[in-house]
């Protein structure tokens, strides 16, 4: 028998797991609001790049990166007509609007999306040290130029009336159609317009413009291409000439004003006041068309939010933020159309007033109302 002593027995298998600690790192601010992934080595490998990631069953392939890109650009594209849209409300919101009076001239009814009648009035008020000649600089101006319009939504049909084409000025006799705007404002050319028309005319709201605001909304665009038929060379007006030649032009604000109030054409002489309004008419339609034509469309869209806060600020309206949305997208949809004009059937000798007959007022009228 040996000596040593027995050998220890075997120690009791462990009754439960070892003990042990546990430590997870921090997820970072991206993964906590992201997918969560299967395996929470998935964050890891994206960001360390050492493979992607595992695919598992049934799950969708990753878009691809031109797709995000997409989504961001439409974003973008969103996100900036908005701006605009903004913009415009809020200009038409705080831009100066018409008096109340020229408010309670107005007839009720019409609407500028189903068929309204709007009087476009343009001042001849001009700023100190104007040296035109004929052109007001203090006191009370005359209608430069007088059109109404027939909108609804698609349709706009437009009527210039010339200002020296005689009426019957309620409180101030006969006299040119201009002068009621000098004795009593829009009010009082409201009044005069309806009557002269007669019955079948109600007038629903009122745009006026001073062609001295509009240089601002004509850079804001971009500038006008006009094209003329014939040259212009003008007197001096505002210590200024205009001279174009015939054929296209690019005009910017402070030069289509001037072209706007051409009073005498040396290249033309025998021009009359027609000319003039159909040249202001040709500035307006060159507004329009820089915005509805496709080739201007990308320099449209990045000067969006400039057109916008320009255009309210060029015109005065009894018509605020949606009156003025209506009436613009009656015009932007309503195509260029043509301009009619009342054409006077003789002149008076002793005042050089346009007459215009009976059955000539009717006939434009029908024409502006109707279409026909």
């Amino acid at each position: 028998m040996s000596d040593l002593p027995p050998p220890p027995p075997p120690p009791s298998p462990p009754s439960g797991p070892p003990e042990y600690k546990v430590y997870r790192s921090r997820k970072r601010l991206r993964d906590r609001i992201g997918p969560v992934g299967a395996n929470p080595l998935d964050a890891l490998r994206k960001r360390r790049g050492k493979g992607p990631k595992p695919e598992l069953p049934g799950a969708r392939p990753p878009k691809p990166a031109w797709r995000r890109v997409l989504k961001w650009v439409v974003l973008a594209i969103v996100a900036w007509i908005l701006v605009a849209i903004v913009a415009f409300f809020i200009s038409a919101q705080t831009a100066p609007g018409v008096s109340q009076k020229t408010k309670d001239a107005l007839s009720p009814g019409g609407a500028v999306l189903t068929g309204s009648n709007v009087l476009v009035l343009g001042s001849d008020q001009r700023p100190k040290g104007s040296k035109e000649p004929g052109a007001s600089t203090s006191g009370p101006s005359r209608s430069d130029s007088i059109m109404l319009l027939h909108v609804g939504f698609g349709s706009v049909r437009k009527l210039s009336i010339l200002r020296d084409t005689q009426v019957d000025i309620p409180g101030h006799g006969s006299g040119k159609i201009n002068a009621a705007y000098a004795y009593g404002g829009a009010p009082l050319t409201i009044k005069t317009l309806e009557g002269f028309f007669g019955s079948d005319l109600r007038i629903n709201h009122i745009v006026e413009v001073n062609f001295t605001d509009f240089p601002q909304l004509i850079d804001a665009l971009g500038g006008i291409d006009i094209t003329l038929k014939k040259c212009i060379s003008s007197n001096s007006f505002g210590g200024k000439r205009v001279r174009l030649r015939r054929g296209e032009h690019h005009l910017n604000g402070e030069q289509a004003l001037r072209f706007a109030r051409v009073r005498e054409n040396r290249c033309a002489p025998n021009e009359d006041d027609r000319a003039r309004a159909a040249r202001q008419q040709q500035v307006l339609a060159a507004m329009r068309s820089r915005i509805v034509s496709p080739l201007h469309w990308p320099s449209s869209f990045f000067r969006g939010p400039f057109i916008a806060w320009a255009a309210p600020r060029a015109i005065r309206s009894d018509m605020h933020g949606p009156g003025l949305a209506a009436l613009f997208t009656d015009i932007v949809t309503g195509g260029s159309g043509k301009t009619e004009v009342l054409k006077p059937d003789s002149i008076d000798p002793a005042t050089n007033n346009l007459q215009v007959s009976d059955v000539a007022k009717h006939d434009a009228l029908q024409k502006l109302l109707k279409g026909r």
